[in-house]
Parts: structure tokens; C-alpha cells; sequence
């Protein structure tokens, strides 16, 4: 089998799948390893950057998705239904940032950080498809685990999660003091020493919630 061919079967795949398929079907569809199938797939990405071509292909943690380019958007909505935009309030952000780093992280997680109930937060996002379920904690009462989904990767131009921002030092000390002052504060006797530990042991890369909102 020559290269254009499978170039074509690679593209009528994508196309007429429309969501992203994981590079181990893709390799299995064409029959060549997945090493050859991911360079053939680099090569059929190039090509697609063409300004001439109104498609792409994209990547997105080790899948791959043919989808039109972000910048034909106006052209596009002139002759369809204009999609719904969601809005990303502050507290989405934030709630959406502790969720892309702490991942897996339970609900229970999330509202200790906050230091608010984040039920309305944590549903919204997964409407949106930007958060989903990933799972139960082998704990009491099994609670649900939250991770982020492939459109949140899409959303922000991510390929893997690998490429999340990291956090300066000064950044998570601050946040740090804000999350434990605001927190003990409003729950004097909600939150003792535990909490504090917690608070010492923070992940320093949910601290970068505050610094997108910054920038």
C-alpha cells in the first residue's frame, strides 16, 4: 500500500468520525505500526497548514482530530446556526484550573481550596464537556473523581496537560496565605489543624489559577 493511499484512508477516517481517535485505532485501521502512522499523520498535519486549506488536523493527547481552522469561524456562521458560546465566569476559571492540576481530584478537594460550595461550578463544567467523570476514591462514601476531557485540551490549544503552564514560587506562597486566611477565617471551627497542613502541603501547581486570572 503506497503512502497517498493511506494518507486517504487516514483522512476519510477522520472525516467522517469527526471526534478524535486514539493513534493506536488509527494504526490499526491502516495496518502499519503506530510509529509510521503518527509520521505519515505530522506529514498530512503540514500539508493541512496550507492557507489554502480551509481544514486541519490537530492533536490531541495522543489522538487525532480533523476539525475546520479557528480562523474560518466568521465564514462559517454565515451560513449556519450560530453555536452557543459559554461563558467562563472567574469562579469556572478558577474552579477549572484546580480541577486541570489537582486531576484526579474529588469535590470535597475542590471546595477546600476554594473554601465554597462549588456544586454549580464543578455541574457547569461539565456541561460545557470541559470537566467529566473519572472515576470513585477507594474511600469512604466512594466519592466521584474529576478530571478535564479532550475538549478542554481543544478549548485552550493543548496537546497533552503536559504543556499546562507551570507556577512561580513567590505566586504560590501568596495564594497560599489568601486560600488559609479567607478560609479560616469564614470557618473558624470548620477548619483546625488539619486544614492547615493541607494548606503547607499544597500542590504548587494549583496556585496557577491566580496567575492566569492575573495575566
Amino acid at each position: 500500500m503506497g503512502l497517498k493511499e493511506v494518507e486517504a484512508q487516514l483522512e476519510a477516517i477522520l472525516f467522517t468520525i469527526g471526534e478524535s481517535i486514539e493513534l493506536e485505532r488509527l494504526a490499526q485501521a491502516v495496518e502499519h505500526d503506530q510509529e509510521t502512522t503518527k509520521k505519515i499523520l505530522h506529514n498530512m498535519m503540514d500539508k493541512y497548514e496550507d492557507e489554502s486549506c480551509g481544514i486541519q488536523i490537530i492533536e490531541l493527547d495522543g489522538a487525532y482530530q480533523m476539525c475546520t481552522k479557528p480562523s474560518l469561524y466568521e465564514s462559517i456562521i454565515k451560513i449556519t446556526t450560530i453555536p452557543k458560546k459559554h461563558v467562563l465566569t472567574e469562579v469556572l476559571l478558577e474552579t477549572l484550573s484546580i480541577v486541570a492540576y489537582k486531576q484526579p481530584v474529588t469535590k470535597s478537594e475542590i471546595e477546600a481550596i476554594r473554601g465554597v460550595n462549588s456544586d454549580h461550578s464543578v455541574n457547569k463544567l461539565i456541561e460545557y464537556n470541559l470537566v467529566c467523570e473519572l472515576g470513585r476514591l477507594d474511600a469512604p462514601g466512594r466519592p466521584i473523581l474529576f478530571g478535564t476531557t479532550q475538549e478542554f485540551l481543544r478549548c485552550f490549544g493543548l496537546e497533552s496537560l503536559e504543556e499546562l503552564p507551570s507556577v512561580r514560587q513567590d505566586k504560590i506562597e501568596n495564594f497560599k496565605g489568601q486560600v488559609k486566611e479567607e478560609v479560616t477565617k469564614e470557618y473558624p471551627d470548620e477548619f483546625g489543624e488539619e486544614f492547615e497542613n493541607d494548606i503547607d502541603n499544597f500542590n504548587l501547581e494549583v496556585a496557577s489559577t491566580i496567575e492566569e486570572q492575573e495575566e
